[in-house]
């Protein structure tokens, strides 16, 4: 895809920032995982973006840059048994709070997308609303988040592939909507969102 949008390189210019988001919060099945990043202040790559608005292959090819070029990166997940006990919100949470835990040096300011965060420690941030589509180190996060996720959904495609999880990941789609209504729920499936089958609706529990 060819974007015309560049991505701010960083917020501000004195603290050393990390960017922070998740993946898969809305699905049926399968963790929340989530990424943070701190990119060097001169980096551009011009498929980077929101890990929706980039193709598949892009967003893997995307990875391994990231990867390569991060100053740091890190990776964490929250399974569905966590994520039923407490609830998603918190669970996006403690995961984006895992990956930073990993950063090697840690940052003095992060960004994360969304409106809502937990203080981590002492260090500030700023909730970015869409800042997946609007700062490079947050877009980089969505990408690892993405990614890493997607391929752990196709390995539990391997366990279950009546789900069709190697192609929907574990969201809503009419495929596996169906295949919960064929088959029921299994184990990887989070139970506190009361999935009707086949209706297509969920609720929060």
């Amino acid at each position: 895809m060819n974007f015309t949008k560049m991505l701010e390189p960083f917020y501000q210019t004195a603290l050393k920032e990390a960017g922070a988001d998740e993946a898969g919060r809305g699905c049926y099945a399968g963790p929340v995982f989530a990424a943070s990043v701190i990119l060097p202040k001169h980096f551009y790559h011009p498929l980077l973006n929101d890990s929706k608005l980039v193709a598949a292959r892009d967003r893997e090819l995307l990875k391994e840059v990231i990867q390569s070029s991060a100053i740091s990166w890190a990776v964490a997940s929250i399974d569905n048994t966590e994520i039923d006990r407490t609830n998603i919100l918190k669970a996006s949470f403690k995961a984006m709070h895992l990956a930073i835990d990993q950063l090697k040096p840690g940052p003095g300011l992060l960004l994360i997308d969304g409106n809502r965060f937990i203080r981590y420690k002492k260090i500030p941030h700023h909730c970015i609303i869409k800042g997946d589509g609007k700062y490079a180190c947050i877009a980089a996060a969505s990408i690892l988040a993405k990614t890493f996720r997607d391929a752990y959904m196709r390995q539990l495609h391997e366990e279950f592939p009546m789900y069709g999880w190697n192609n929907n990941k574990g969201y809503g789609t009419w495929e596996h909507r169906k295949a919960i209504e064929k088959y029921g729920l299994c184990k990887y499936h989070r139970m506190s969102y009361r999935i009707l089958p086949g209706e297509g609706e969920i609720k929060f529990g």
